[in-house]
């Protein structure tokens, strides 16, 4: 590639040496990392060329219209949570171990973070990691993990301190999901999947060489991926007009752009509403990407995942609506089975619709995203913690 030098001749080069009519997804998605166009923005040799946000958008949207295989489609949480995370508190052999198999998607990652007793407050998490010589044992629970029963690998945080605060007291690690000692358990949910999961430790080991971080620096590590799971979950950019309002906009001209009764103006009403929605979100996530720079990304990934679950949820109620009748009718595919494409989207409006209820819990609560607005962007006072300077094993537990 002598002489290419933009992003757009760098993609040009990827399409014309690899169609991907004609190539199969591994392949083309590692040439796509070889050439640096994984994530523009991400330091060369890590599947970037040290460019910009905006760039890694450029190649994003260029790919799409290409028909090239969608990295973030084939592992969802590595994609856009753990890579993130990798480059920014990884050693150089973690980067160079892991990160190019995870944009392949032949290693598939999940986020170890929730457990029963440490939902929204993740610091508050008592899964242990106690250090033994070279390794560390660890044994605890977690649970709502998307994606575990496919995963190689997991990004696990743990409590290594109990006689410090909370949030000082975790460290980071990148654990085996096949090792011994991890069981994983599908949890079914409401649309007949199990694309989450719980976890149990079991004196389970890791080395030392997978400690992602310092020592009780798993704060840090656990905010770089919450604030890009907010942005990789509520952040992206759609093309105009496609996703849920593109099948409410598709189900109005089938169903009712023939009526003229008040019923059907009203629906129409709501339509074009949901269009102008979903047309300021999209366009604001636009202006946030332009601006937004590597690394850990500020209070913007709170505003748009808030907007992002709370439109979701009206734009599939809004098709289920426009269904009628039929919108009562879940497809066919209902009896329980794993699931077969990420875990953000669905082909039915029904399934998207019942899907969609996940969206204002998953990757911080709607309540957890309004808190870092208000403090965050409008400088407002923060909620009473009332365990902020006590050690965690001194803080009471239900």
């Amino acid at each position: 590639m002598t002489g290419v030098v933009t992003i757009d001749e760098r993609i040009d080069h990827l399409l014309g040496e690899f169609p991907p009519s004609s190539t199969d997804a591994v392949t083309f998605l590692g040439a796509q990392f070889d050439q640096g166009l994984a994530w523009a923005h991400f330091p060369e040799g890590d599947g970037g060329i040290g460019g910009t946000p905006a760039d890694h958008l450029r190649v994003l949207q260029r790919l799409a219209h290409a028909g090239a295989p969608s990295a973030a489609n084939r592992n969802v949480i590595g994609y856009g949570m753990v890579a993130p995370t990798l480059v920014v508190h990884g050693t150089e052999e973690q980067r160079r171990r892991y990160l190019r198999p995870l944009f392949t998607g032949e290693e598939i990652w999940c986020q170890l973070f929730s457990e029963p007793g440490a939902g929204s407050d993740v610091a508050a998490l008592s899964t242990r990691a106690v250090r033994d010589g070279d390794e560390w044992r660890i044994d605890g629970q977690k649970v709502w993990t998307t994606l575990a029963h496919v995963s190689a690998f997991g990004l696990l945080i743990a409590r290594t301190d109990p006689d410090v605060t909370k949030h000082r007291g975790m460290t980071a690690f990148l654990v085996d999901m096949r090792a011994t000692g991890v069981e994983v358990r599908p949890l079914y949910q409401i649309t007949g999947e199990a694309e989450f999961n719980e976890c149990f430790f079991n004196d389970a080991r890791v080395g030392d060489d997978q400690r992602l971080g310092d020592v009780g620096d798993g704060w840090r590590v656990a905010l770089t991926t919450l604030m890009n799971e907010r942005v990789s979950i509520g952040g992206t950019v759609p093309s105009r007009g496609s996703g849920l309002i593109g099948e409410a906009v598709s189900i109005w001209r089938d169903r009712w752009s023939a009526r003229s009764d008040r019923h059907a103006q009203a629906m129409r009403s709501e339509l074009l509403a949901a269009w102008v929605r979903n047309e300021v979100a999209r366009l604001t996530n636009w202006r946030a990407s332009d601006l937004r720079r590597a690394g850990t990304p500020g209070p913007e990934g709170s505003a748009a995942k808030l907007v992002f679950a709370e439109e979701n949820q009206r734009t599939s109620a809004l098709c289920v609506d426009l269904l009628g009748a039929d919108g009562m009718l879940y497809c066919s595919t209902y009896p329980l089975v794993r699931p077969t494409e990420s875990a953000f989207n669905s082909a039915d409006p029904r399934k998207a619709f019942l899907r969609m209820r996940a969206n204002s819990i998953e990757g911080g609560t709607s309540e957890v995203m309004r808190n870092i607005i208000g403090e965050r962007v409008l400088g407002l006072p923060g909620e009473p913690r009332v365990d902020k300077d006590l050690a965690w094993k001194d803080v009471p537990r239900s």
